[in-house]
């Protein structure tokens, strides 16, 4: 196993729109992320991810790019975004941008010509099929909608979209599109970035014929597509092997043994990826499950590739609010949350916000939403004829919004995010939960990451460890060994809100063990020999070093 920056990093995703205002308008800005840099800094951070900002009609926040060389008003201009990549540089830090080619938005010059006539030389920049049988050309479910065509009455053919209506497939097959694409990387990587977050890069291949699906709900069709390593290949020899860029892959509908074919170190096509069997099969927490997926990922990729750890994002609902507890033991939940993600095998990724612990939200009615993909279901649903209230009420958990609402940085109004009226309501509980009650806190979750993320840097068994898990059966327990070049770390979690007695394996039942880090200010588990009694999703880490 090659030992890499990437994996040693911790990467800090910044959902721009939701950051940080710095003119009043209400939507967060890159000079807002300037602004922040030094707080940024000051937690410890290896690497920023930008979401996208790209010229867009931001019917998707910005997933659906109309210029892909040009900057959205709304996040500010080039020259911004040049002196943000400089003022990340100045501070030893790196930067990777979103990159989305697998479509565009419906207004891109592209799309406009390749559906201005059937001849058009961009025609098949686009996908675009006859109708079958007097409808669409198969039975395909899109992200966002019942179908992944829409006709176009102009052309009297269907163009394929595996998002929103607005959001059009660009055609992989053409050569002239993927040469395109690649000067584009070019363009954004000679400006300093330090490599992409590829949004959903496993879909660009597409099923030859679109053949009918006998379950059209389960959308993995999508994905996984004949010709799509290919493709990245490709990707890789144009393009990314002639820079140190850093490659996470979005990858939804992968197993450990599709996921290596994407970042085995032979391969020549990515170095990590985002799997989502936690974030797709886990609505809410789930241990057992969550062992499972931990144990078949660092199998399948142990000394041949590289995994990343994450439980949200811009996508999905709040970590704490999902997976931990956000009522009573909120600080001590985000804790152990934390402990899990920057111990276990893989590059830790932290979402705006969660290093101080924010919540989900549960906003009045729909009308406060701004999720397309939730505001579509919940139009689908009603025309269905189900109550309103109830398919309400069905969405609210796994919208997207929760994770979207702004930064809360003060107890002040609008939690210190805008002057203006901010594009989505900040969540209500901002005067309890923010940046400068965490900094003036010693024993907050902002001095925990920070704690964490040190330790990322000095100990190589959290980053290079082999992984043991010892408590496979256990439903509250999560325990599991980190072993590297003779020093062994034992991480303790309890996830639950009841004391659980957690035994100990025989080589950390000496004295010769040392607390590393634990997530109570105070002492009170009571340990023996054998066994530690944890209190409410306490979570500790021990280490052994082998005697010389």
């Amino acid at each position: 196993m090659n030992k890499m920056w990437w994996k040693e990093a911790v990467v800090y995703q910044i959902y721009w729109r939701s950051f940080y205002d710095t003119n009043g308008d209400g939507y967060g800005d890159l000079q807002g992320v300037i602004e922040k840099l030094d707080y940024i800094k000051e937690l410890g951070i290896d690497v920023i991810w930008l979401n996208p900002f790209y010229e867009s009609p931001d019917r998707d926040n910005g997933y659906d790019i109309s210029n892909y060389y040009e900057m959205m008003e709304k996040a500010g201009d080039m020259e911004t975004f040049e002196t943000l990549v400089k003022e990340i540089h100045a501070r030893g830090l790196k930067v990777i941008m979103d990159l989305v080619v697998n479509h565009t938005s419906d207004q891109h010059p592209w799309f406009l010509e390749s559906k201005s006539s059937k001849d058009n030389p961009k025609r098949d920049w686009y996908i675009w099929e006859d109708s079958k049988e007097g409808g669409a050309p198969s039975n395909w479910r899109s992200y966002f909608t019942p179908s992944t065509w829409k006709y176009d009455e102009g052309t009297s053919q269907y163009y394929f979209h595996s998002f929103a209506v607005e959001q059009p497939d660009l055609n992989w097959k053409n050569a002239d599109l993927r040469e395109e694409i690649y000067s584009m990387m070019r363009f954004w990587l000679d400006k300093g970035i330090d490599g992409f977050r590829m949004d959903v890069i496993n879909l660009l291949a597409k099923q030859e014929g679109f053949p009918d699906a006998k379950n059209p709900t389960n959308i993995d069709y999508l994905a996984n597509n004949p010709g799509i390593h290919e493709y990245l290949q490709e990707m890789n020899r144009e393009v990314l092997q002639h820079y140190d860029a850093m490659t996470v892959g979005e990858i939804p509908f992968v197993t450990p043994e599709d996921g290596l074919l994407y970042v085995g170190e032979d391969r020549n096509e990515l170095n990590t990826l985002f799997h989502f069997q936690v974030a797709d099969e886990m609505p809410t927490w789930d241990m057992l499950r969550y062992k499972e997926i931990q144990r078949l990922w660092y199998e399948g990729l142990k000394n041949k590739g590289w995994n990343s750890q994450f439980l949200n994002n811009h996508d999905h609902t709040r970590q704490v609010t999902r997976y931990g507890n956000d009522g009573e033991y909120r600080v001590e939940s985000a804790k152990l949350l934390a402990t899990m993600i920057h111990t276990l095998p893989g590059t830790a990724y932290i979402f705006q916000g969660e290093e101080i612990g924010m919540t989900g939200v549960r906003l009045p009615s729909i009308e406060d939403y701004d999720d397309i993909a939730m505001k579509n279901k919940y139009k689908e649903e009603i025309a269905k004829g189900r109550d309103p209230q109830e398919v309400f009420e069905s969405l609210l958990l796994l919208s997207r919004d929760n994770s979207r609402t702004p930064m809360q940085w003060n107890s002040q109004e609008q939690g210190g995010f805008t002057k203006g009226s901010p594009w989505i309501k900040v969540n209500p509980n901002y005067k309890e939960i923010n940046v400068e009650q965490a900094l003036s806190d010693k024993d907050s979750v902002f001095y925990y990451y920070k704690k964490l993320i040190s330790l990322r840097r000095t100990h190589e068994v959290m980053v290079y460890g082999d992984y043991q898990d010892l408590s496979e059966k256990d439903e509250n327990l999560y325990i599991y060994k980190r072993s590297y070049n003779g020093v062994k770390w034992l991480v303790l979690l309890n996830h639950s809100d009841i004391e659980q007695v957690a035994s100990l394996p025989d080589d950390f039942q000496s004295d010769r063990k040392q607390l590393i880090i634990g997530n109570y200010s105070n002492k009170r588990s009571i340990s023996s020999e054998v066994s530690i009694t944890l209190q409410p999703y306490e979570a500790r880490i021990y280490e052994v070093k082998e005697s010389s």
